[in-house]
């Protein structure tokens, strides 16, 4: 496997407003996939609330990380199960508000101008792929994914010497829009914010893994009643009408305890 990690830095990018003084910061550790809507999503709640949202966005195993370290969080928004459940198996969740909220699928991307032709998954193992992006697949949910879909249509062998792990799943998809991969393994949501790649192949429901997205609120929280706030509007429909418009799954159902 070619070890070349291409790093891409999220900016939040919110204006500096005065607040009251009752007012506060919510620390959101979110998955990069979910960047744009975030953005969206925070832009207007703050339009509603004193409070500021601060994103804290990147890959979900470093985010886990930084948690499990004692970084400031209040609200934990994942691309996996597996990252939430170990911070639940540390008991660093809020008692009750782990929720899966959102799904996504896969998609295969190349640069737009790109001539490839990708009609079955087995054509990702052609020679005319020399490089093909994935989000690490050994600890970044978006490569986890990647690997377990490639693994199971068989095809993770034939192309594991080619495979350029990537910080996170921005990270790949930036690979290829730059043309440093020829091909690359993204969530549909990415591939839908890129005027730069196009779709090659859309991995179906049927065909790929099970991906979800659960939130919770975080037992180390500074701010646990704004927290929860921000927590019940993420999973509001206002909320969760950006989110589709994203490209998103929006999955319904109890909240899930830790």
């Amino acid at each position: 496997m070619k070890r070349i990690f291409l790093s891409f830095a999220l900016g939040a990018g919110f204006a500096v407003l005065a607040f009251p003084s009752a007012a506060v910061e919510i620390n959101v550790s979110a998955a990069a996939s979910l960047t744009d809507a975030l953005q969206e999503i925070a832009h207007a709640y703050e339009a509603t609330s004193p409070d500021r949202i601060v994103l804290n966005l990147g890959a979900s195993s470093l985010l886990a990380r930084q948690i499990e370290e004692g970084a400031p969080a209040d609200l934990f928004l994942s691309a996996d199960e597996a990252k939430m459940d170990s911070l639940a198996k540390n008991k660093l969740l809020l008692a009750g508000t782990r929720k899966s909220v959102l799904g996504n699928t896969l998609v295969v991307v190349v640069p737009l101008d790109s001539k490839l032709k990708i009609a079955a998954p087995a054509d990702l193992a052609s020679s005319s792929i020399r490089a093909l992006a994935l989000a690490e697949p050994q600890t970044v949910p978006a490569g986890i994914y990647a690997k377990e879909y490639l693994q199971k249509v068989g095809l993770w062998r034939k192309v594991i010497d080619r495979v350029v792990p990537t910080e996170n799943v921005r990270a790949a998809l930036a690979a290829v829009e730059s043309g440093n991969a020829d091909a690359g393994i993204v969530y549909k949501t990415d591939a839908e914010i890129s005027k730069k790649v196009r779709v090659a192949y859309a991995v179906s429901e049927a065909e790929g893994p099970t991906i979800t997205y659960p939130f919770a609120a975080l037992a180390g929280s500074r701010h646990v009643e704004e927290a929860r706030r921000f927590l019940a509007y993420l999973c509001s429909p206002p909320a969760l009408d950006v989110f589709r418009r994203y490209g998103f799954l929006v999955i319904t159902g109890p909240a899930a305890t830790p």
